[in-house]
């Protein structure tokens, strides 16, 4: 019996592939198209509802679209900023800034911008609502929190154009639903933990000398948790917020412990392993100890104590206003 699945053959990167030209459209992006018209839509219903019309303004239709993309704008921004200067290990974007959106690469092929950080867009985001407020004179926190209302259910489109892509994968694990990605790391089959994890999960390893180990399919495991799960719990409390900001926080908290838990089953960049370790040379593939942080669990921690420091700051503004 097998207690493991293999990657679907099926699945490619490119919705047509080895189409010419429409060998370019891939699923990732289409995935990000979803994610942001499904925010609009939620988006658009809230406002609906009245949740920001003020006494003096009604929101218009333009007044969302305007608001929408110019966080969405922003978002990338901040995603590709972070993924270059955080998360890339070769220093070439800090000595060479400009090819932070260069969508080429040395010999002139379009590459695209490849590499994004959904915590870099989180502060994208976030100064981009906090401009376009100010500039058109709408309260902040009441925008936020519509915001975070659409966000979390067009994220789940986004882990599963990770999915899609075959990337960001989990560590090896022998639950009967782990996955055998195609572009994971392999381990060589002489290994005695290698024949012994193998059998324990019914794989036949004597015919290669490497040997490709089922994964958490971490993806999937974000796209439900950070995606629909905290979606379910923002949208049943939306209505019953006791101040402006409380869902924003609620938002902001989950998803940095979510994604903090979950990260003990996702495998770190292979070129940065783990920011802070018990033990330096604890191998990612598997996790051997909880003191092993990554980069993520890192910027999650942070967004924990931010989420806090904005339910008090947005409570005491909501204490004065009465």
């Amino acid at each position: 019996m097998f207690l493991y699945l293999n990657y679907p053959s099926w699945i490619h990167p490119q919705i047509f592939p080895g189409v010419k030209f429409l060998g370019l459209l891939r699923w990732y992006g289409l995935m990000y198209a979803f994610a942001f018209v499904t925010a609009y839509f939620i988006l658009k219903k809230t406002a609906k509802e009245g949740d920001l019309n003020t006494k003096s303004y009604t929101i218009t239709d333009d007044d969302l679209f305007s608001f929408i993309s110019t966080g969405i704008v922003c978002l990338l921004i901040g995603a590709r900023i972070f993924s270059t200067l955080i998360y890339d290990t070769s220093g070439m974007y800090w000595k060479k800034p400009w090819l932070i959106f260069w969508p080429f690469d040395s010999n002139h092929h379009f590459t695209g911008l490849a590499g994004m950080s959904y915590h870099g867009g989180f502060v994208g985001g976030i100064l981009g609502m906090f401009f376009w407020c100010k500039k058109h004179k709408q309260p902040f926190l009441k925008w936020c929190d519509a915001m975070v209302c659409a966000i979390p259910l067009g994220y789940t489109f986004g882990r599963l154009g990770n999915f899609l892509n075959g990337e960001l994968y989990g560590r090896i694990t022998s639950m009967p639903w782990g996955i055998v990605f195609p572009g994971a790391e392999r381990f060589s089959a002489a290994l005695p933990w290698v024949q012994d994890f193998a059998a324990k999960i019914g794989m036949d390893i004597s015919s290669g000398n490497l040997v490709n180990l089922p994964r958490h399919p971490s993806q999937l495991y974000e796209a439900f948790f950070e995606g629909l799960f905290l979606w379910s719990i923002i949208w049943l409390v939306r209505k019953h917020k006791k101040f402006d900001g409380m869902l924003a926080s609620i938002y902001t908290g989950g998803y940095g412990l979510v994604r903090f838990i979950i990260e003990y089953f996702r495998e770190p960049d292979a070129d940065i392993g783990y920011r802070i370790a018990k033990d330096g040379s604890a191998p990612i593939y598997t996790n051997t100890s909880l003191l092993n942080f990554s980069t993520g669990q890192i910027l999650c921690f942070i967004m924990i104590v931010f989420s806090i420091a904005y339910a008090l700051i947005a409570w005491r503004i909501s204490k004065k206003e009465k």
